[in-house]
């Protein structure tokens, strides 16, 4: 007998939280400080798939979140992938100096628990680039749980650094392919610098799902086509 979705929503800790298929972790009931292991799973310079425009993008390691249907289950482990280093950080740092690079993505695995080494990354994106080059973020915790009370500091530290955070656990049941840059439509994508003069999450202005279904759109062209023909 299907029960339908297992989520259970509550206002006060963002959509969909807590999720019956993840995690669900009390105020301060992880600390990246300790869970950190320095791993990363991946970098990828001169992607378009990652944000807006040309990015570079980090993939940390670890994430106890476990998310149902996760497509990157394969980096739960803090353990996974090889370690980062000064000379990696470096050769983002150049890679970010190419004049057609938009900015830094930081997603895994969970960022916001490898904060000792995205912190610094991010402090050093902004010395040297200021305003032009953006950061944006990929997380499970929701903008609410990163702001309750208990949360730990260097999660806040991180989030000070970020333009743009999409925030929220992937939920199987909520999976959507026409959402911008996110998987489940509980998960959002946030202006970090408004949301934080707002005190509340508040929407990236350029978002743009895909409103129509992909077989309507195909199915006019192909239509189109015979008629001219």
């Amino acid at each position: 007998m299907d029960d339908g979705p297992a989520v259970m929503m509550s206002s006060d800790l963002g959509p969909g939280i807590p999720y019956a298929g993840s995690a669900n972790p009390g105020a301060g009931g992880w600390d990246g400080r300790r869970l950190s292991q320095g791993m990363i799973a991946d970098y990828k310079p001169f992607v378009m798939t990652d944000g807006e425009g040309i990015r570079c993008s980090l993939y940390v390691s670890g994430c106890p979140f476990r998310c149902d249907g996760c497509w990157n289950s394969s980096i739960w482990t803090f353990l996974a992938g090889q370690p980062y280093t000064r000379e990696l950080e470096d050769r983002i740092l150049s890679d970010l100096a190419h004049p057609a690079v938009q900015g830094l993505t930081l997603l895994g695995g969970e960022p916001m628990l490898n904060t000792p080494m995205l912190i610094p990354l991010a402090r050093r994106v902004r010395a040297e680039f200021g305003a032009a080059r953006d950061i944006w973020c990929w997380t499970g915790y929701t903008w609410e749980e990163l702001a309750r009370p208990g949360e730990t500091p260097d999660k806040a530290r991180l989030l000070s650094l970020v333009d743009v955070l999409v925030d929220g656990r992937y939920i199987k049941d909520l999976a959507d392919s026409r959402l911008q840059f996110r998987g489940s439509s509980n998960q959002r994508v946030l202006d970090v610098t408004a949301s934080r003069q707002a005190g509340r999450p508040v929407p990236w202005p350029r978002l743009d799902d895909l409103t129509r279904r992909i077989p309507e759109i195909y199915t006019k062209e192909r239509l189109a086509g015979e008629g001219a023909a």
